[in-house]
């Protein structure tokens, strides 16, 4: 099981989302492509933000760095 869960990770990046205002998050989809593509950032050389244990997997680190807000998810800009 995933710790912290894919619902506290969605609480986690849309806290600064008042009432009424489109999350940023809406689906476990998009936070498992958030921290997939941060994991790749890490295995192409991107220093981790928060401290690695030893034989930490890169998707466990950026799965940390959400959780400590460390990292960002930004949504898509919509065409006008």
């Amino acid at each position: 099981m995933l710790h912290p869960s894919y619902t506290d990770l969605m609480k986690v990046v849309n806290k600064d989302v008042e009432e009424g205002e489109t999350k940023i998050v809406n689906s476990r989809y998009s936070i498992v492509m958030a921290t997939a593509k941060r994991a790749r950032e890490i295995i192409d050389g991107s220093m981790p933000l928060v401290s690695m244990k030893n034989g930490e997997k890169p998707l466990s680190v950026a799965i940390d760095e959400l959780n400590c807000g460390k990292i960002t998810v930004v949504g898509e800009e919509e065409d006008n």
